[in-house]
């Protein structure tokens, strides 16, 4: 077993990227707002996994000001497509802002205000690069089943949030947010047509490559 990095590295590695004005903004609003975006380095990861895969269509559950948006829109292709949905309509505004003052043309993102859930199933099979989930805990389960779906053979799907306070790795958490967290990593564990990893980046990411799709899924 190799010797665990101390806090003082893991701080470094987790601001290592620097990042620009824009984002620092976004992440202003962010707090203003309520809600809690990626970190640098967790943000650092998702332009980098957009790059890997040369990602054209990405679906985002969680939009907030707009910072893991930025990240996916500097990883994918010139000319793809973020899809980003969120029920608060006004991170949304946000990260719209955050995307035109970054440069990003308009029809670079698809903004649409609504409960996960209710969107995901009318979106196309097999149409999709790339599925980050930073929404709410409770619904990763259903959203890993739906990511299958969305996902083409060699796409990526990302959960968020899956080590930080009311992560999985503390056997003590059995509120219903951690449980739907341990769901959907043995969802994927399980499944053989998923290759995973789960990575101490920010607060934690489960990176999972769609391998194959069983018959019948």
């Amino acid at each position: 077993m190799s010797t665990p990095i101390t806090a003082q590295a893991w701080t470094f590695a987790d601001t290592w990227v620097e990042e620009g004005d824009v984002l620092r903004r976004a992440r202003e609003r962010s707090e203003d707002l309520g809600v809690e975006p990626v970190s640098p380095a967790a943000a650092a990861t998702l332009r980098l996994l957009a790059a890997a895969i040369s990602a054209q269509a990405i679906v985002e559950v969680g939009t907030g000001a707009g910072v893991s948006g930025a990240a996916l829109l500097a990883g994918m292709t010139h000319g793809g497509v973020l899809t980003s949905i969120d029920i608060e309509a006004e991170g949304q505004r946000a990260a719209r802002e955050t995307f035109t003052d970054l440069g990003h043309s308009p029809s670079r993102s698809r903004l649409i205000a609504g409960r996960a859930l209710d969107v995901l199933p009318r979106m196309s099979d097999g149409a999709y690069d790339l599925v980050v989930v930073d929404g709410d805990r409770a619904e990763y389960p259903a959203i890993v089943t739906q990511a299958k779906r969305l996902l083409r053979i060699g796409g990526l799907v990302v959960l968020c949030g899956m080590l930080g306070p009311t992560g999985m790795a503390d056997p003590s958490q059995r509120d219903i947010d951690t449980t739907a967290l341990r769901d959907a990593a043995a969802m994927i564990e399980n499944d053989d047509d998923w290759v995973p990893a789960l990575m101490t980046v920010g607060s934690g990411l489960l990176v999972a490559l769609l391998a194959r799709r069983s018959e019948g899924v």
